[in-house]
């Protein structure tokens, strides 16, 4: 039986808001799996793939996400998410490939069902928003099991304003800070020649020196490819962006999943698609000073930064080549983003095919990074605060409360 996309969200969405009952909750479901033929890929990687999974009890706002946090330091989550690479030399003779976690609809209806407890999906939805924290370590202190965009590298580096902007805080020119990254898929697939959605998360320190004492406030970005997919051939022709287009039906048999997330993330957040830069706006600006963030922000590989050659490529070798020589842990290159930004723009069509057509953007800057790991600390302690939603981006009284 085939059935609309559009009237498929509408019938998950009335049934989620109203909850009319158990029954209706089976029949959400069933629905949902009736249209999903997405099932995991085999997970390629070593013997002890079992044991890189993180706590599935982590999801929502922990006492640990409570606790109030003074800062960052970078030197410390830096050591953190280096301290146990999957390759312990990438590129090394004998390494097995990089495993590639899968994302199923499963984990994401946990809890969905009346008398199912808490609604994992959601709970990390609203905790991404509420939480500053950067490590979440749990109480075994294996961190915990991220629902979408379970397979990245970490990158740190160095973030540099280089052109004069009307901006203000870390977008002001002269603005120099560290950062660390880390650079992403939405969903199991990583290799080039696919459909996928590469993404860039970070937190930026208002430092340059690595091993500064004290615990600094930090301010964090989102940025991706269209949310359904797109079949980039490399990482150097990827476009990064806070507002992303959206194109449900690339995402294929897993659009059960995207239109699932769509829903969450809506009742989570008021515009779950646009992720503001206004944290990077306030950063280091003396308080009296008002906001001025731009309204777009995008992430883009340097012109003259060579293209890594391989078919089939994984995008975190992909990375690892730009900076290291295979089977030598030693940096030798750098990788460099431009930083571009825009305040003109417009959004049309509809929540399947989302489009923002984003002019005058602007160079301002660049993101340097000289060092990059996959880890399991990457994977499952990392993390990263997500914006709330401003009615005015450079007003936090606007900011919106659901």
């Amino acid at each position: 039986m085939k059935i609309r996309a559009r009237s498929f969200m509408h019938e998950i969405d009335k049934v989620i808001a109203v909850r009319r009952g158990f029954l209706s909750y089976v029949g959400v479901v069933a629905l949902m799996l009736a249209c999903s033929t997405h099932t995991p890929r085999p997970i390629q990687g070593g013997a002890d793939a079992g044991n890189r999974r993180g706590n599935e009890g982590m999801e929502g706002f922990t006492e640990g996400d409570r606790r109030p946090v003074a800062g960052s330091r970078f030197s410390v989550v830096r050591d953190a998410v280096f301290a146990n690479p999957y390759q312990k030399v990438w590129g090394a003779k004998g390494n097995a490939p990089l495993e590639r976690f899968p994302v199923t609809l499963m984990p994401l209806i946990k809890g969905m069902l009346p008398g199912g407890g808490t609604w994992q999906f959601l709970a990390a939805a609203r905790r991404v928003l509420a939480s500053d924290t950067d490590l979440r370590w749990g109480p075994d202190g294996k961190g915990y099991q991220r629902l979408l965009h379970p397979n990245a590298i970490i990158m740190t580096g160095r973030w540099d304003i280089t052109e004069e902007t009307p901006y203000s805080g870390y977008f002001h020119k002269g603005s120099r800070g560290l950062i660390i990254a880390r650079y992403s898929t939405c969903c199991t697939e990583t290799r080039r020649g696919n459909m996928r959605s590469l993404s860039m998360i970070g937190r930026i320190y208002p430092t340059t020196d690595p091993n500064h004492p004290d615990p600094l406030p930090t301010a964090c970005f989102i940025t991706q490819e269209d949310i359904g997919g797109e079949v980039t051939p490399n990482i150097n022709e990827a476009r990064l962006r806070n507002a992303p287009n959206t194109t449900v039906s690339r995402r294929g048999s897993g659009m059960p999943i995207l239109i699932l997330s769509g829903i969450v993330f809506k009742k989570a957040e008021k515009q779950p698609t646009i992720r503001q830069v206004y944290q990077i706006a306030e950063l280091g600006k003396p308080p009296a000073e008002p906001t001025r963030a731009p309204e777009f922000m995008q992430l883009t590989v340097a012109a003259g930064q060579p293209v890594i050659a391989g078919d089939n490529l994984d995008f975190r070798d992909e990375i690892m080549a730009h900076i290291y020589d295979a089977g030598d842990p030693a940096p030798k290159r750098k990788l460099v983003f431009d930083v571009e930004t825009s305040d003109t723009g417009t959004t049309h069509g509809t929540a399947f095919k989302e489009r923002r057509d984003i002019t005058n953007w602007k160079k301002i800057g660049t993101i340097t990074f000289d060092a990059a790991v996959a880890s399991f600390n990457g994977d499952h302690v990392f993390h990263v605060n997500h914006p709330a939603w401003r009615e005015d981006r450079n007003d936090p009284r606007t900011v919106v409360q659901k």
